[in-house]
């Protein structure tokens, strides 16, 4: 079979159709796909952009993401997330002021960010990083004029486009910020990428979807968009406040340098984790809606997930931390030592946030995207009070294992406590589904460590060593485990084979 011939048949199979199982399935491998492909493109840039540059530019750089994302986390009205949870298909009449409002808020955004530069500048002790907040400024603005139309993307589980969608602009800002970081190394390859990643996928949302805005305003359907988004607003602010609060707290208490160490530690430990939560979110979250008055199939989809969830997010964390000291040294150099540690311990973090967002998916599918916001406020107060003391006595280290200790006591206990009552299942069930993946991973990841241990070779060479011990001690104890106990991931698989049939 020829090769275009072969990819034809291959995309034809993935084409999200079927019925809603199949559909999820699908989905779920394309936004694997995307989240994969993106996430690789966005490391390599990041090993690329660290060796080139070095902590002190790219620090720079993240005071004026942390800005960004405060700002998008302080007007964000959850216009997507009302169109999606809507039982009708088609959402048309919604999308006119939809785009009006994305336009609006990305104008406000562009406009504070320029007026505030010079004030954020100085708070962080860093002048050169205004001119940066200034370019990237751009960017909200360029977001909310893309086409409305690719909302349809995720609430029809179309994510064969949203792959070609977001891929394209991750290639796009690899090119430019490499490039521009070859020629110039500075801080200015981040922001010029980031920015140019945006305009490209402003122009292809035109290009893959035929919707065509108009500027028109209905007061009602806003009233109607806002009434539902207003929980994802307080959540969206509190997500600022709990995820990138601690990054903005080191940048100011320690200085950029340590901000460049913290955000790649918490980068890289929280990736592969990350991109999985974001995959359970945005395929769930649509089909959970889609059977949200049925609590017995919103149930079983819920254990099927977690368990899934469960079986990749465990083998990655544990993965992660034993090969955190051979990773820094082989591919970012010993300007970044300083990370590791930190690094090590947010790999808990970002296993309990894999497992924690599919909790979210649920909550919002059923109408009650108030519990997120509300957990959200508590973690928030919980964070505050312990920050100053955590950094000041232990840095970077220090305000890792308050983030990461938080999650896991007490809010790890509460979100387990409500998702059980809110699909009407058991806390033996939902922890069975994780109790094998958390005993699997450990064995691999004990086992890497003493290769790691034993092993004098060439880092990068010792990484590509460590990667393929752990990868084959995780799936011979899997494997063992599902023929001796019944797991259930052979069914889980079958499921998706019979689905790629259809």
């Amino acid at each position: 079979m020829r090769p275009t011939r072969l990819l034809r048949t291959v995309f034809e199979r993935l084409r999200p159709s079927g019925n809603l199982n199949d559909r999820v399935v699908k989905s779920g491998l394309w936004m694997l796909s995307q989240k994969s492909v993106g996430r690789a493109l966005q490391l390599v840039m990041l090993v690329i952009l660290a060796r080139l540059i070095g902590p002190e530019e790219i620090g720079l750089v993240g005071i004026a993401l942390l800005a960004l994302s405060a700002m998008r986390g302080l007007t964000n009205i959850g216009l997507n997330e009302a169109l999606i949870q809507r039982k009708a298909e088609n959402v048309d009449e919604y999308l006119d002021t939809t785009w009006v409002l994305e336009t609006g808020r990305g104008l406000l955004i562009c406009l504070a960010l320029v007026g505030s530069a010079p004030f954020l500048a100085s708070l962080f002790g860093s002048p050169r990083a205004e001119p940066l907040l200034r370019v990237i400024a751009v960017s909200p603005l360029l977001l909310g004029l893309r086409n409305p139309g690719v909302v349809y993307f995720q609430k029809n589980l179309e994510f064969h486009k949203q792959f070609f969608y977001r891929v394209s602009g991750d290639i796009f800002q690899l090119v430019v910020a490499v490039g521009y970081a070859l020629v110039w190394p500075t801080a200015w390859a981040f922001a010029l990428g980031f920015v140019a990643a945006d305009a490209f996928r402003l122009a292809v949302s035109y290009l893959i979807h035929d919707y065509r805005p108009w500027p028109a305003f209905d007061r009602e359907i806003a009233a109607e968009l806002i009434n539902f988004g207003k929980w994802i607003t307080g959540s969206s602010i509190l997500f600022f406040l709990y995820s990138e609060g601690d990054d903005a707290f080191v940048g100011w208490f320690i200085s950029p340098a340590a901000l460049a160490l913290y955000q790649y530690g918490y980068r890289f430990s929280n990736a592969p984790a990350t991109e999985l939560s974001s995959i359970v979110s945005s395929v769930m979250f649509p089909a959970y809606s889609k059977v949200q008055d049925d609590t017995a199939a919103l149930r079983d989809s819920f254990l099927k997930t977690i368990r899934l969830t469960a079986l990749v997010a465990f083998p990655m964390a544990f993965g992660i931390a034993a090969v955190t000291p051979t990773f820094v040294r082989a591919f970012l150099g010993s300007e970044w030592i300083g990370m590791v540690t930190a690094m090590q311990i947010l790999t808990v973090y970002g296993l309990l946030r894999s497992i924690g967002k599919s909790f979210g998916a649920v909550w919002k599918a059923i109408d009650r995207p108030d519990i997120i916001a509300k957990l959200s406020a508590l973690r928030v107060s919980l964070l505050a009070v312990g920050i100053y003391p955590a950094t000041a006595a232990w840095g970077i280290e220090g305000t890792a294992l308050l983030v990461t200790g938080v999650f896991l006591f007490p809010m790890m206990p509460i979100d387990i406590y409500i998702v059980v009552r809110s699909v009407e299942t058991t806390y033996t069930a939902l922890l069975s589904e994780m109790l094998y993946p958390l005993v699997a991973s450990a064995v691999m990841a004990a086992g890497v460590w003493y290769v790691h241990l034993s092993l004098s070779i060439h880092p990068m060479a010792k990484f590509a060593v460590l990667v393929a011990v752990g990868f084959v001690l995780y799936c011979a104890v899997a494997l063992a485990f599902e023929r001796q106990f019944d797991w259930g991931i052979t069914d889980n698989f079958r499921t998706i084979v019979s689905a790629l049939r259809v």
